[in-house]
C-alpha cells in the first residue's frame, strides 16, 4: 500500500517535469530577448559600454586594501532600512487589523481612516509630508522618517492581509478557545495567529518584496541607499546603462533572497504542524 501511494504521489511530479522545463526555457528566452533589445538599443544610440569600470563601484581599493564601493555602501543602507521597515509594517499592520476586528467602534473607525488615507495617496507624497512637516516637529532624522513612511505605507496593505488570514480561520477554532477558557488575546496568540500565519506568508512575501522596491523612493529625501548611490554615480560618470543594470541586479538578488527565505519558513511551519 505504501509503495503504491509513493508511486502515485510521484507520478504528478513526473508529468509536471516537462512543463517546468518549458517554463524555465521561456524564462531564459525572455531574459535573452530583453538583454538583446537593451544591447541593440544602446548600439543604435551609439552608446559606448564601459563594463571595466563597474567592479570599482562594488569594491574599491584604499591603500592596497579592499573596501566597499559606493553601490555596496548603498546596498548596506538598504539592508539596514528594509528589516526595520518590515518590522514597523508588521506591527502597524497587526495593530490596524486587530482594531478593525475589535468590538470598539472608535478603533474600527480609526483603522478604516488610516487604511483609506494611506492606500489612496502616493507613497512619495506621504514621504514628503512626513519629512517636511512631521519630522521637524518630532526631531526625526532622514533614516527614521524613511522607516516610518515605509512602515505606515506597507502596514496598510499588511493589515488587510492579516485581517483576511484571521477571517479565514474556521469559527470552530474560536469556539474551542472559549471552551478552553482562553481570553481574546490568548486565543489570537496561541490558536488563531499561528494557523493564519501559514496562509498569510505568500501575500506577506509579496508585500515584503514590494517594500524593498518602494525603498528606492527614500532617495528623494537624501537617504543614501542603493538607488541614491546609483544616481550619484551616474551624475559623476555618465554610465547610465551599466549602473542601472547593476542596481537592478542587486535589487533582484535581495528580493529573490526574501522569496527563498519565505519559502523555507513556510516549509518549516508546515512540518511543525504535521
Amino acid at each position: 500500500m505504501s509503495g503504491t501511494q509513493t508511486r502515485s504521489a510521484g507520478q504528478p511530479g513526473a508529468r509536471l517535469r516537462p512543463a517546468q522545463l518549458r517554463d524555465v526555457l521561456l524564462y531564459v528566452l525572455t531574459l535573452a530577448l530583453l538583454v538583446w533589445l537593451l544591447l541593440r538599443g544602446a548600439e543604435l544610440s551609439g552608446y559606448n559600454w564601459q563594463w571595466r569600470k563597474v567592479p570599482g563601484f562594488l569594491i574599491s581599493w584604499q591603500d592596497g586594501r579592499p573596501a566597499a564601493g559606493a553601490l555596496l555602501r548603498g546596498l548596506g543602507v538598504t539592508l539596514a532600512l528594509t528589516p526595520a521597515a518590515l518590522l514597523a509594517a508588521g506591527l502597524i499592520g497587526l495593530a490596524a487589523a486587530l482594531l478593525r476586528l475589535s468590538a470598539s467602534p472608535v478603533g474600527r473607525v480609526l483603522s478604516r481612516v488610516y487604511l483609506e488615507l494611506v492606500r489612496n495617496t502616493p507613497l512619495l507624497v506621504q514621504l514628503f509630508c512626513l519629512y517636511f512637516v512631521l519630522a521637524p516637529i518630532l526631531g526625526l532624522g532622514r533614516m527614521c522618517t524613511a522607516i516610518l513612511a515605509l512602515g505606515l505605507f506597507e502596514g496598510a496593505y499588511v493589515s488587510e492581509i492579516i485581517r483576511a488570514g484571521i477571517l479565514s480561520i474556521d469559527r470552530g477554532q474560536w469556539e474551542a478557545c472559549q471552551v478552553l477558557g482562553l481570553n481574546r488575546w490568548q486565543s489570537y496568540r496561541h490558536v488563531i495567529l499561528p494557523q493564519a500565519l501559514r496562509r498569510m506568508l505568500p501575500p506577506l512575501t509579496s508585500q515584503a518584496v514590494s517594500l524593498v522596491k518602494d525603498s528606492a523612493l527614500v532617495s528623494t529625501i537624501a537617504v543614501y541607499e542603493l538607488t541614491m548611490q546609483g544616481r550619484a554615480l551616474i551624475a559623476e560618470t555618465l554610465l547610465s546603462f551599466e549602473i542601472w543594470l547593476l542596481v537592478a541586479a542587486l535589487y533582484l538578488g535581495l528580493t529573490l533572497f526574501l522569496s527563498v527565505a519565505a519559502a523555507w519558513l513556510r516549509r518549516r511551519l508546515a512540518r511543525s504542524i504535521c
